[in-house]
């Protein structure tokens, strides 16, 4: 049975990176309660992060309908907290729903979950790719590269049916839809191996810059 270990809003911070934004919302922090969660409307000119109370420090690169939701496996971070030989809390690589029980990377572009007994219903749209904000916050050496490699990026989703979810709510995969391309797949294609951009324009729920950068690969 998947279900969800913790729901992390951000704290606002000075953001480490000192090139970037002034504030930055990558310090999630588990919350106690029941948070709302809505479709946030478009990068740059909505709500944001699709959980009400949380922050997004850069809103022309995050949040909005395709990322509204970052979701990432407490198994995952099991195996990260065993090799960097350091604790690592649910939250910590700034996503808003740390899971159980649940293949992230392996989950298909446009399956949907069912979380908790509210109506709240996500649909999987596209995988994290780490920027410099992510690297400062962790502040390991060569991280980018690292966790490039290592090509457990979890998973943005969109907010289909508005909801609550709370820590301890259950996860449903309801809908999954008939094609191979993973979270995983696309992640690779998008950073170590563009050979496989092709496969992806199988996946008609990606979001359309992703799709378009497929098609140009198509066509040159």
């Amino acid at each position: 049975m998947a279900n969800v270990l913790a729901v992390n809003v951000a704290h606002s911070r000075p953001n480490p990176d000192e090139r970037r934004s002034l504030l930055t919302g990558i310090d999630k922090r588990p919350t106690d309660g029941p948070v709302a969660v809505r479709a946030p409307g478009p990068m740059g000119g909505g709500e944001g992060s699709g959980l009400v109370g949380d922050f997004i420090g850069d809103p022309k690169v995050h949040g909005g309908d395709d990322q509204a939701v970052y979701a990432y496996a407490r198994e995952d971070l099991d195996i990260w907290q065993r090799e960097l030989e350091r604790d690592l809390g649910n939250g910590v690589v700034g996503e808003n729903l740390t899971t159980e029980g649940l293949d992230v990377t392996g989950a298909r572009i446009g399956e949907r979950w069912q979380v908790g007994s509210d109506g709240l219903v996500l649909e999987v749209s596209r995988p994290r790719v780490p920027c410099r904000t992510f690297a400062s916050w962790l502040a390991i050496r060569g991280w980018v590269k690292t966790f490039t490699r290592a090509a457990t990026p979890g998973a943005y989703l969109r907010v289909i049916t508005p909801g609550t979810m709370r820590g301890g709510d259950s996860i449903v995969v309801v809908d999954r839809p008939n094609h191979d391309v993973t979270v995983g797949l696309v992640f690779r294609a998008l950073t170590l191996e563009p050979d496989q951009l092709p496969r992806l324009l199988e996946a008609d729920a990606l979001p359309d810059e992703i799709k378009e950068l497929a098609r140009r690969r198509v066509d040159a």
